[in-house]
């Protein structure tokens, strides 16, 4: 059974960086993983999706140029490098890894019933 978790979140002043790390247990291979946010004015929304295969990958407009995602197969880890923060990144932010899902990663829209979730780390961005 697969089963992830997040760790990396924490405080930061504006402009400043965390990086969060998804670890991804059990036998299945997912074609696609992401990480997500959510919050009470915006609900649950896209940031970053990464092709485990190609590990090329996609990502939201808010966060193009300031976040990376990247993973290292072998150790079975989704990472989530963020940038020069804003406070209107303030979020949960959630990892998902996809089951199943045979489409391009670009248009993946995890399910909250059949694709696996993390339980959350928070990330608060204020001065």
């Amino acid at each position: 059974q697969v089963q992830l978790a997040e760790s990396g979140g924490g405080s930061v002043q504006p402009g400043g960086s965390l990086k969060l790390t998804c670890v991804v247990t059990g036998n299945y291979i997912s074609n696609c993983l992401g990480w997500f946010r959510q919050t009470p004015e915006n609900g649950r929304e896209k940031v970053a999706i990464i092709n485990s295969d190609r590990g090329r990958g996609y990502y939201a407009d808010s966060v193009k140029g300031r976040f990376s995602i990247s993973l290292d197969n072998s150790k079975k880890q989704v990472f989530l490098q963020m940038t020069n923060l804003k406070p209107e990144d303030t979020a949960m932010y959630y990892c998902a890894a996809d089951i199943g899902y045979g489409g391009d990663c670009a248009d993946w829209s995890p399910n909250y019933t059949v694709d696996k979730w993390g339980h959350g780390t928070l990330v608060t961005v204020s001065s």
